[in-house]
């Protein structure tokens, strides 16, 4: 097993991505905040960054139900606030996840905005709304934007949720 194997994901609201990546067996733990990464993707966009076990749950697995969860495919007016990225921490990450993203395109109509960035700097939440979902799962928010994306876990992913 790799020692602290992690990578970072951003696209929609981290309290979205932050229950996603909660709910899969593989993770050990996930950082919910902002990450910047470098050049003209510096400034700090939400994101989360996730720790796993590559034994459990494959790199090219977390990038392919990244991309079912959030608007992979919309490059909307709000992508300055949730850019759609995963965040390298090694070189060999960032062959792994381009190749992931150009495979995993023949699944989509339209074409994948996700980019893949080097990891630059974290930022952590605010502790009052890490863990959010878990936190308030009767919120209109998680009723309306993180239940339905959790159903879709259930829906596609169901072999890789925990128990």
């Amino acid at each position: 097993m790799a020692a602290d194997s992690k990578i970072a994901l951003g696209g929609g609201c981290h309290w979205c991505t932050e229950a996603i990546f909660q709910a899969l067996k593989g993770v050990e733990k996930v950082e919910q905040g902002y990450i910047a990464s470098t050049e003209e993707h510096s400034a700090f966009s939400e994101a989360v960054i996730v720790h796993y076990d590559p034994e459990k749950i494959p790199l090219k697995r977390l990038i392919e139900i990244h991309l079912y969860t959030h608007n992979s495919t919309s490059n909307h007016s709000m992508r300055f606030k949730y850019r759609s990225a995963v965040y390298f921490y090694h070189s060999n990450q960032k062959v792994e996840a381009e190749k992931a993203l150009m495979t995993l395109q023949a699944n989509f109509s339209e074409k994948i905005i996700t980019k893949v960035y080097p990891f630059a700097a974290f930022e952590p939440s605010r502790e009052q709304i890490q863990n959010y979902y878990h936190k308030n799962p009767e919120k209109p928010f998680c009723k309306t934007y993180i239940e339905p994306k959790i159903k879709l876990l259930l829906q596609h992913f169901s072999k890789d949720l925990r128990e």
